[in-house]
């Protein structure tokens, strides 16, 4: 059985858009196995976003249905972790005691974290020692670095122990070297935990060096105008970004991002203002 399954779904973002057949993504029909890693890409205004939400129950689809870990889903999925572009770390508590928040709030870590605080606190240390944030603990986010602040925001999707990790553009704005040094690190930790994890990102060489499978999204109404399986041998070093096998891969993809894109960029000055 799938861990994710997406049947013919559709979504219009309210009743009077639905009425007018206006969708935010149409047509989408998907299978994850468990434990498999995918990327979502294409061009900006897709319905990547959009896809994120029906994955987690946030947004209920207007036709169609999901099943995520053998359950229809109905509502907001207490089963996931996320993290965004933004670490949205709350500035007055500690990099410890954000990470720990998810605790304070999902059930059943919620109504017994005071007793086991200490267990909790110990599984945090050990999840901010796995990402290079030993001895940060008790720092705030502003003596922080960008790269540091985002991998405390990875380890508090991940330290209630989700069945899947949700990502969308969580590199997106931080520097290149920053950047492949979170790739190693999200690696790593899906390599021992393998929880499924879905990747939204405009950075081919990240899909393609993250990723066992990238879906490419139409512009909107977003569809999956392709998918590839990619069959680069794991573990991934980053000296395989530089290989032909692997820009070929990326070149592969953007070429589909590229016809995607093509009737715009095609069109007359005059149209396009």
């Amino acid at each position: 059985m799938p861990f994710v399954e997406f049947s013919q779904v559709w979504l219009a973002y309210n009743e009077a858009l639905l009425a007018q057949s206006q969708f935010a993504v149409e047509d989408i029909t998907m299978k994850v196995d468990q434990g498999e890693f995918i990327a979502i890409v294409g061009p900006s205004g897709c319905g990547k976003s959009t896809f994120m939400k029906l994955a987690t129950g946030l947004k209920k689809p207007s036709r169609g249905h999901i099943v995520v870990d053998g359950r229809h889903v109905d509502g907001p999925l207490k089963i996931t972790g996320m993290a965004f572009q933004s670490s949205s770390l709350l500035p007055w508590r500690t990099t410890l005691d954000n990470v720990l928040l998810p605790l304070e709030i999902v059930e059943p870590h919620r109504s017994r974290f005071r007793r086991e605080r200490a267990a909790y606190e110990d599984r945090a240390r050990r999840l901010l020692q796995s990402v290079g944030l030993a001895g940060y603990e008790d720092k705030f986010p502003w003596q922080l670095s960008g790269g540091m602040q985002q991998r405390a925001s990875i380890c508090r999707a991940l330290i209630h122990e989700p069945k899947m990790l949700l990502l969308d553009e969580p590199f997106g704005a931080l520097d290149a070297f920053t950047r492949e040094e979170l790739w190693c690190i999200l690696r790593d930790l899906w390599a021992v935990q393998k929880f499924n994890v879905i990747l939204v990102t405009h950075d081919l060489r990240e899909a393609v060096f993250l990723a066992d499978t990238v879906y490419v999204m139409s512009r909107s109404p977003g569809r999956i105008v392709a998918r590839r399986e990619i069959d680069l041998p794991r573990p991934r070093p980053l000296e395989l970004t530089y290989t032909k096998g692997f820009t070929d891969i990326v070149l592969e993809l953007r070429e589909h991002i590229g016809a995607i894109r093509k009737p715009l960029a095609d069109a007359s000055p005059a149209v396009l203002s």
